[in-house]
């Protein structure tokens, strides 16, 4: 599994850091670290040269490799991905092909290590301006959904949705309504409420994440509290998530549960069925340790409290509700 960590990009706010710099090669650092064009000419053409080995079968896992560990020092390679022949549907051949492996759950570390680094590349795919809207219109994202379905926890299986989400995360994380459209049409709110259950504390961020952006937005949270099933299935599992975080906090984990709640309060009648179904440990100070250090996530709770305490949503939180947060 030596190879696993470099495919396992998620989008920065996920973790809530900057990204890793990228290695020089051959020495030389940014613009001005002394990599002029011959440099920069060597290196798209051995980005070109690694694509066209995808497509050959013999060539392929090495590329694979190659391509998902220095994505990040090849520009544009996700349009050079896409508009090269025969190298998605190359892409897509290593996802089908594990399909098998997934029930009964007999996925090797190689195999899943294999498949990660294919998903790394859609990941680039769906995060570059140029090819998004094009990875979402041949509905790629649905080739993903049968490992966010599985739930063997075992490590290859847990790379294998955590880089799966970092796909999708990669399309939400820029605010797009037609991003969001497409995925509510999908089975991707269950899925991710699954990963939400059952996942490690880095997939279960994600998955929240990815549930928190569409309810930022304004068709996803109508969607959402649409109807009473589907409010109850979020508000039930991110209930569950709290008690979780309770006896194993996570500070990151909580900041988006809480900027999901905060969110559905936005809503009227969410907002009144919260009143009664909002966790307990949100509201008598259980976490004030766990977000001392973290004010944003501070006044989002609080607001909240204010929300469903009757304040109204959209007031600004009152020093009355101070000491629910301890401060």
């Amino acid at each position: 599994m030596a190879n696993l960590q470099p495919s396992l990009s998620i989008p920065p706010s996920f973790a809530g850091a900057s990204p890793p710099s990228p290695s020089p090669i051959g020495g030389g650092g940014g613009v001005g670290g002394g990599v002029g064009q011959p440099a920069k000419d060597r290196k798209m053409a051995s980005a070109e040269q690694l694509v066209l080995d995808l497509c050959d079968p013999e060539l392929r896992e090495n590329a694979l490799l190659e391509l998902s560990k220095k994505r990040e020092i090849f520009q544009d390679l996700a349009p050079l991905l896409w508009h090269s022949f025969g190298t998605v549907a190359a892409l897509l051949q290593e996802i089908v092909s594990i399909y098998p492996a997934l029930s009964p759950p007999t996925l090797s570390p190689g195999a899943s290590n294999r498949v990660c680094n294919a998903l790394a590349l859609l990941q680039c795919v769906a995060s570059h301006p140029e090819t998004r809207i094009l990875f979402l219109n041949a509905h790629i994202p649905l080739y993903l959904y049968p490992f966010l379905n599985t739930t063997s926890k075992t490590r290859p299986f847990e790379y294998l949705r955590l880089t799966s989400l970092g796909v999708i995360g990669a399309l939400v994380k820029v605010d797009d309504t037609e991003v969001i459209s497409f995925l509510l049409q999908t089975e991707i709110i269950p899925l991710c409420l699954r990963t939400m259950e059952m996942g490690s504390e880095l997939s279960k961020t994600v998955a929240t994440f990815i549930v928190q952006k569409i309810l930022l937005d304004d068709v996803g949270l109508r969607y959402i509290c649409a109807t009473a099933e589907r409010f109850f299935a979020v508000g039930s599992v991110l209930a569950n998530m709290v008690v979780s975080l309770a006896e194993q906090p996570s500070t990151r984990l909580l900041k988006h549960i809480i900027r999901c709640y905060l969110r559905l309060s936005d809503n009227s009648r969410a907002c009144a069925a919260l009143q009664t179904c909002l966790p307990d440990m949100l509201k008598d100070g259980t976490f004030n340790n766990c977000l001392r250090d973290d004010p944003t996530t501070r006044r989002w709770l609080q607001q909240l409290l204010l929300n469903v305490t009757g304040g109204g949503m959209g007031a600004a939180p009152q020093p009355g509700l101070d000491h629910m947060m301890g401060i």
